[in-house]
C-alpha cells in the first residue's frame, strides 16, 4: 500500500520507522573493552609493583641493562646525525661528541650493575639539579608568572633530590626504587577498582537497553493507511 506521500509502509508496518541497533550496541560494546583494557592494566601494574618489592636488586639489574641499551641506541643515532649532510657545520662536532659518550656509557653499563646503577643514578641526579635550577631561575625572574610560587617549590625540592642522589646515588636510586613499587601498586589498585565500578555500570544500563529495544507502542496516533 502507498502512503498519501508516495513513499511504501511496507518496511515500516503501523508507521513506525525501523530502529538502527547497531548503533545502540556501538556505545556497550565499547564500554565493555574499556573496563577490560583498565582491569588489565590495574593487574599489570599491581604484578609491577610486586616484582619490584619482591626482587629490588634484580630490578635494579633489568633497569641498568636497560638504561645501558637507552645510552648505546642514542649514542649510535647521534653520531649517525654527525655525518648527515642536513646537520650544519658547527653542530657536527656536538653531535659526535654526545653520541660517542653515550655510546662509551652504554658499554660501561654492560661491565656489571654497580656502575649502571651509579650511571643511572647519576644521569637521574643530573637531570633533576639542571631541571630545578632552570624552574628557580624562571620563576625568580619573572614576578608575574602564574603560579610562581609552586614552580618556586618544585624547582627548589628537584635541585635538593638531584643533590641526594648524586652526593648517595646507590641508597637513593634503591630508595627511589621502592618508591616506584608503592606507586604502582597505589595506582594500580585504582585502577582495578575502577575497572570494576565501571564493569557494575555496565552491567546496569545493558538491561534498561534491551528493554529499550523491546518496548513498542500500544497506540499509535496517526490513522493507518487503510482507514
Amino acid at each position: 500500500m502507498t502512503h498519501p506521500s508516495g513513499s511504501s509502509d511496507i518496511n515500516s508496518p503501523h508507521g513506525a520507522e525501523p530502529r538502527d541497533t547497531s548503533a545502540m550496541e556501538k556505545p556497550s560494546a565499547l564500554a565493555n573493552l574499556s573496563w577490560q583494557i583498565l582491569l588489565t592494566m590495574g593487574l599489570a601494574t599491581i604484578a609491577l609493583g610486586v616484582v619490584i618489592f619482591a626482587w629490588p636488586k634484580e630490578t635494579l639489574q633489568v633497569v641498568g641493562v636497560l638504561f645501558g641499551i637507552y645510552l648505546l641506541v642514542t649514542g649510535v643515532f647521534q653520531l649517525a646525525a654527525a655525518f648527515g649532510t642536513h646537520v650544519p657545520g658547527h653542530l657536527r662536532a656536538l653531535h659526535f661528541i654526545t653520541g660517542a659518550l653515550s655510546v662509551l656509557l652504554g658499554l660501561i653499563c654492560f661491565r656489571g650493575t654497580l656502575q649502571s646503577v651509579l650511571l643511572l643514578a647519576l644521569w637521574i641526579g643530573f637531570s633533576w639539579l639542571l631541571r630545578g635550577i632552570m624552574m628557580t631561575a624562571t620563576a625568580s625572574s619573572a614576578p608575574a608568572m602564574p603560579a610562581r610560587g609552586w614552580m618556586l617549590f618544585f624547582g627548589i625540592m628537584s635541585m635538593l633530590a638531584g643533590v641526594v642522589l648524586i652526593v648517595s646515588p646507590f641508597t637513593s636510586i634503591a630508595a627511589l626504587t621502592l618508591a616506584v613499587g608503592v606507586m604502582a601498586l597505589v595506582l594500580g589498585v585504582v585502577e582495578v577498582f575502577h575497572a570494576i565500578k565501571m564493569r557494575i555500570e555496565v552491567g546496569r544500563l545493558a538491561p534498561g537497553t534491551a528493554a529499550k529495544r523491546r518496548r513498542r507502542p500500544l497506540f499509535h496516533s496517526e490513522p493507518h493507511p487503510q482507514h
